[in-house]
């Protein structure tokens, strides 16, 4: 007895809707056990994140606390006055802090006015104006400096630099700078070769290579079409550089100076050695003067009283707040160039 064609064909469509729709069950429970596979790694990737940012979070926390509770005797002893007086007298426990945050502040900012034009060019000759065979060897070349331990830095700067320093730039600064009105109390005094000023050009040197690697990194991320239309409109590398690389890259070149600042502010070691470790202040740069960090790195092992240790803690918190003052100074900076920008 023969079955009807028509039934067949009516069977195997039966059969292979069935297949099809176990099929796409099948393909739908695994598309769900892999979609909540995949939400319970992002999830694990999640928290271990997140983890490792409230781990950052917390060391900081834990410092800013140590800080703070070390240095409540000093506080309590001097004061606000901690902060403006100039004596730093251990024998009679007499401490403050204004002579190490002169000294900070103003060989910082002689390491950023050398440090920031000269990165500014390396940064310009290497993207714009450097040929291909040498780029790169000349920016590893540049990079291998922030690879030299400071204390390196300051032994060159002590023994080389110092006597140099002394027996030609001095000299040639004080027959100079020194005769311009307003600039001789800068650039007179005792040719000694270390002092505040050699401490500064030793930070520019340290920082230059910090600053310009970020300045080149970030001036490489302009993209080529914008540099080809303005020089197509006839700017010259100049206007280019200021025009469009510069506010493109605005955000990358203020991170790198502020970068290039933080080491300036906490560099410890080769500042100790060049910088003089004089606690007074004088208007004249070549005269010995000291700094937050190198009065911590000489006086630190041999603090006796609980009064000097405490005044040493408090010197490292106004360290902390400076260095977060300046962080928070250029953030809003850049706040206020993008609102006005109405970015």
């Amino acid at each position: 007895m023969s079955v009807p064609v028509s039934v067949l064909d009516k069977e195997a469509s039966a059969n292979k809707a069935d297949s099809t729709e176990n099929l796409m069950a099948s393909v739908t429970e695994r598309m769900k056990a892999i979609s909540r596979r995949q939400k319970w790694q992002d999830g694990i990737f999640h928290g271990v994140t997140f983890l490792f940012a409230l781990f950052v979070l917390m060391v900081l926390a834990g410092i800013l606390v140590s800080l703070i509770h070390s240095s409540i005797p000093a506080f309590k002893e001097f004061g606000f006055a901690f902060i403006t007086t100039v004596e730093w007298d251990p024998v009679n426990d007499v401490y403050g802090a204004a002579i190490a945050i002169f000294g900070t502040l103003v060989t910082s900012f002689i390491a950023l006015l050398i440090a920031v034009p000269v990165s500014f060019g390396i940064a310009l000759f290497l993207t714009e104006l450097c040929p291909v065979w040498l780029r790169r060897s000349m920016g590893t070349a540049i990079e291998l400096l922030a690879g030299i331990p400071s204390i390196i830095f300051g032994m060159w700067g002590l023994f080389v630099l110092a006597p140099l320093f002394a027996d030609h730039v001095q000299p040639l600064l004080e027959s100079t700078l020194g005769q311009i009105p307003g600039l001789d109390l800068l650039f007179t005094g005792p040719m000694m070769g270390i002092g505040v000023l050699t401490a500064g050009i030793i930070l520019a040197i340290m920082i230059i290579p910090f600053i310009s690697s970020v300045m080149r990194d970030v001036f490489e991320t302009v993209p080529a079409v914008l540099k080809e239309s303005a020089y197509a409109l006839g700017c010259t590398r100049w206007e280019v550089m200021k025009r469009i690389v510069l506010h493109y890259t605005r955000n990358g070149v203020v991170g790198g100076i502020m970068l290039g600042l933080g080491r300036a502010l906490g560099e410890t070691m080769a500042v100790t050695f060049v910088i003089g470790n004089a606690n007074k202040i004088s208007s004249s740069l070549f005269a010995p003067g000291n700094s937050i960090a190198s009065t911590l790195a000489n006086e630190f092992a041999e603090a006796s009283s609980e009064l000097h240790i405490s005044a040493l803690f408090a010197l490292g918190l106004i360290l902390f707040v400076i260095t977060f003052i300046v962080l928070a100074a250029s953030k809003l900076m850049l706040a206020r160039m993008a609102k006005k920008e109405g970015l």
